[in-house]
């Protein structure tokens, strides 16, 4: 049974989930492609953090950063590939949604790549619709920019 719960950037098993997307986006996207950001960097205030258990091992993980206009973004979702198909992303961005729902977020936005197609299929499943690039990025042929209102702002 997969479990979903709070998780913390300086654990070791999120570390170890966050070494493997980072290695999978290498290899796909140049690094002025590849947005990879060290969520440890960031104020517990500002971020959400959640991961996949099975059994004892975590198995998945995603963020989002809250920004203090009542947005967020969305960061370093990724599934061990063992575990997917499973439905496992749909219950994770879930789960991040209602978590920065309960902190007052209005607008959830992501970045993702050209080349993780099964990756915007489920963002858009998920009801995520493609937008302009939005601050900090600059508009990147490699990226995709997607929005979702969670809220009426």
């Amino acid at each position: 049974m997969y479990r979903i719960v709070d998780a913390t950037a300086t654990q070791p098993d999120v570390i170890a989930l966050v070494a493997a997307l980072d290695r999978y986006q290498t290899a796909l996207y140049p690094a002025e492609s590849n947005h990879l950001v060290d969520l440890a960097s960031f104020a517990q205030a500002s971020l959400i953090l959640r991961k996949i258990i099975y059994q004892q091992d975590a198995v998945g993980c995603g963020a989002v950063l809250l920004n203090p206009d009542g947005s967020a973004e969305m960061k370093r979702v990724f599934i061990d590939p063992a575990h997917r198909g499973q439905q496992l992303g749909e219950k994770l961005i879930a789960a991040l949604e209602q978590a920065a729902i309960d902190k007052g977020c209005h607008t959830l936005r992501l970045e993702t790549g050209i080349e993780q197609h099964a990756a915007v299929k489920l963002y858009q499943c998920c009801g995520y619709q493609v937008r302009e690039a939005f601050a900090p990025y600059s508009a990147d042929p490699l990226s995709i920019f997607m929005e979702k209102k969670l809220l009426s702002a």
